[in-house]
């Protein structure tokens, strides 16, 4: 319990209970749960929503409660790793504005356009909308674990989330994705097969990218990589075949 308190305490903006030790490799473990915990709120206020307004509305309402639980944390992530990553910069450079807290252009726009797929996406959901809300948060939460387990951290031991990488994360860490994943099978054949073949081929791409670009991660693009599979799963799960 005390490892779930401490990833709430760490990845959202809910202060639950006292402060609890900082114990990376206790607390990790638990983000896909704490995902689920915050589809679940998104999941009954939407439900709230939809008696007063209708979906388009209510879908931008769910987009204002998922950055408020969260206090923007992996949002800032984003504006951060766009700034960065964009351009044919060093390794080095990128790094370098990465770690400045300024917000430039491309982070602007990057945040834009992730919260406007993420609208877009909640807006075309339909007979699963409710499940899917609980669902997608947690998904995306697990792909930080991916990130953790298969790039190495940019930063060293100077980077703040040099904690999280200090041991090799072991495969039994996953434990949480299970949970998630087990709910998945109550979404019907389309919706199962689209939910998770698209995590798979957005964490893979967005993995492959970092590899490409500086070969190795740090906790902004841990941030990004959660935005990013948020929102991609949201469109995804929005397409047509399933409505």
């Amino acid at each position: 319990m005390r490892g779930l308190i401490a990833a709430i305490q760490f990845i959202t903006a809910v202060q639950l209970g006292k402060p609890q030790e900082f114990s990376p490799q206790r607390m990790v473990p638990f983000f896909p749960l704490v995902g689920l915990l915050i589809g679940i709120l998104v999941a009954l206020l939407d439900r709230v929503f939809l008696l007063l307004w209708p979906g388009s509305v209510a879908a931008l309402l769910d987009v204002f409660v998922l950055i408020g639980v969260t206090g923007a944390f992996h949002l800032d992530g984003l504006g951060d790793t766009a700034d960065g990553l964009y351009g044919h910069r060093s390794r080095e450079s990128a790094l370098a504005i990465m770690k400045d807290s300024r917000i430039g252009v491309m982070g602007l726009v990057a945040i834009v356009c992730c919260l406007a797929v993420k609208w877009a996406g909640i807006a075309g959901l339909h007979d699963q909308r409710s499940l899917l809300l609980v669902i997608i948060p947690a998904y995306a939460r697990a792909s930080i674990l991916f990130g953790m387990r298969l790039l190495p951290y940019c930063r060293g031991t100077e980077g703040t989330a040099n904690p999280f990488f200090d041991q090799k994360m072991r495969i039994s860490s996953f434990w949480g994705l299970l949970i998630p994943l087990a709910l998945s099978y109550l979404l019907d054949w389309q919706a199962l097969l689209l939910l998770n073949l698209g995590f798979i081929i957005l964490v893979f791409l967005i993995l492959v990218y970092y590899k490409k670009k500086i070969s190795c991660i740090t906790g902004d693009m841990l941030g990004a990589m959660t935005e990013i599979t948020e929102a991609g799963l949201f469109l995804i799960l929005s397409i047509g075949i399933i409505s």
